[in-house]
C-alpha cells in the first residue's frame, strides 16, 4: 500500500531539505561548495509558504552558506573559497529576488483571474435579466395595442378625429417599441445560439431596389433622394447570392436608413452595386458629417451611438445586427469616410454564380 504524505505540512518538507544540506556542507571541507543546493528550499518555499517567509529564508541559507568558511575548519580558508562562497549566496540572493517577484506576479495574475471570473458572471446575469425583462415586456405592449386597435375601431364608442390622431401615434410608438423588443431578443439569442439562415438564391440588385422603394415614404419626409450606380457602364444587371432574403433586408433597410438619418434635407443617397470575380459588393454612401476616426473601429459594436449630428437617434442595435447577419452569410461588412464628404457603408458576399 503506498504510504500518503498528503498531511505532512510544507515546513516539515522545508526542514527536511535544509537539513540534508547542512550536512553536506558542514560535514565535508570548505573547498567543496553545496550552498548552491539551498536554490531548492528556496524556490519550494516561493510555491508552498507564504510569501513573506521567501526572504528570510533566502537570507538564512545565505548565512549558513557564508558560515561553512569558518565551520568547521578556520584554517583552510583559501581566497578562492571565500570568493567561491560570495558567489554562492549571491546566487542564492538572486533566486530570492526572484522568487519574490514571481511569487507577486502569480498573486497578481491570479486576482485578475478572479476579478474575470466574477466580470463575466456579472455579465452573465445582466445579459439573463436583459433578455428576460426583454421577453416580458412583449405581453404587456401587445396588449396596448391590440387595446388601442379596438378605440381606433370605435369598439368602445365614437372616437373624434383629434382622438384617433393620437390613438394612431401611440399605436405606432408602441409598435416601434415591440419592434425594438425584437430587435433585442434576436441580437441576445444570435449571440447564444448562431444566426439560423434559410439560404435560396437572391438578386441583390432586386433586393436593393425593394428597399429603397419601402423607405420612399420616409425619404420623402427628409427630402432625400435616392440614386442607383449599377458599376461599370452603370448598366442594371443582377448580383446573385445565396443568402436568406428575410435576413438580408433588415440589412438593407439598416443601412439605408442609417444613411438618411445621417443626411441633411435634399441630401442624396446613392446605392453602388458592383461585382468581382468572386464577390458581390453593395455601398450604400451618404453626404453627411462624416464618422470621427475614433468611432469607425466601434460602428458594429452593441449599442455603440456616434457622437456626429443626427436627425434620428438611434439604438445603436441596426449595425450591430446588420454585423451578425452578414457575418453569418460568410461575408464582410465595413465602414469608412468618403474623400469628399459623408460615409460609405458597405458588404460583400460570396458570388453564387
Amino acid at each position: 500500500m503506498v504510504p500518503d504524505h498528503s498531511h505532512i505540512p510544507a515546513h516539515a518538507y522545508f526542514a527536511g531539505m535544509i537539513g540534508i544540506i547542512f550536512t553536506l556542507e558542514f560535514f565535508t571541507p570548505s573547498m567543496f561548495i553545496f550552498g548552491y543546493l539551498y536554490t531548492v528550499p528556496i524556490l519550494f518555499a516561493s510555491g508552498k509558504l507564504p510569501r513573506k517567509q521567501i526572504i528570510p529564508i533566502t537570507l538564512f541559507s545565505i548565512g549558513l552558506t557564508l558560515l561553512n568558511i569558518l565551520v568547521p575548519d578556520f584554517s583552510r580558508i583559501t581566497t578562492l573559497t571565500v570568493v567561491n562562497r560570495l558567489i554562492a549566496a549571491f546566487a542564492l540572493l538572486i533566486t530570492g529576488f526572484l522568487s519574490d517577484r514571481n511569487r507577486h506576479y502569480q498573486a497578481a495574475i491570479s486576482d485578475q483571474q478572479i476579478r474575470l471570473e466574477s466580470n463575466t458572471k456579472l455579465m452573465g446575469l445582466r445579459e439573463d435579466f436583459t433578455f428576460t425583462l426583454t421577453h416580458d415586456l412583449k405581453t404587456p405592449l401587445l396588449g396596448a395595442i391590440e387595446t388601442l386597435k379596438a378605440f381606433e375601431l370605435k369598439q368602445f364608442g365614437g372616437v373624434s378625429p383629434i382622438q384617433t390622431s393620437v390613438i394612431h401615434t401611440m399605436i405606432r410608438s408602441h409598435q416601434n417599441s415591440l419592434q425594438l423588443l425584437e430587435t433585442l431578443l434576436e441580437i441576445y439569442r444570435n449571440d447564444l445560439e448562431g444566426l439560423p439562415l434559410h439560404l435560396t438564391t437572391i438578386d441583390l440588385t432586386s433586393l436593393a431596389e425593394e428597399a429603397v422603394s419601402a423607405l420612399l415614404g420616409l425619404a420623402a419626409s427628409r427630402r432625400i433622394h435616392f440614386s442607383f450606380d449599377y458599376g461599370e457602364a452603370n448598366i442594371r444587371r443582377s448580383l446573385w447570392v445565396k443568402a436568406d432574403r428575410m435576413q438580408l433586408e433588415r440589412v438593407f433597410n439598416n443601412l439605408l436608413v442609417n444613411a438618411i438619418n445621417h443626411s441633411q434635407k435634399g441630401d442624396r443617397v446613392e446605392i453602388v452595386l458592383e461585382s468581382s470575380a468572386s464577390w458581390q459588393v453593395v455601398k450604400i454612401m451618404d453626404r453627411g458629417s462624416g464618422i470621427h476616426a475614433a468611432e469607425l473601429p466601434h460602428l458594429f459594436e452593441r449599442f455603440f451611438q456616434g457622437q456626429t449630428n443626427r436627425q434620428a437617434k438611434g439604438t445603436g442595435l441596426g449595425l450591430y445586427l446588420s454585423r451578425q447577419i452578414i457575418d453569418a452569410h460568410g461575408g464582410k461588412i465595413w465602414a469608412e469616410n468618403r474623400i469628399s464628404k459623408g460615409a460609405l457603408f458597405g458588404f460583400k458576399l460570396l458570388s453564387s454564380l
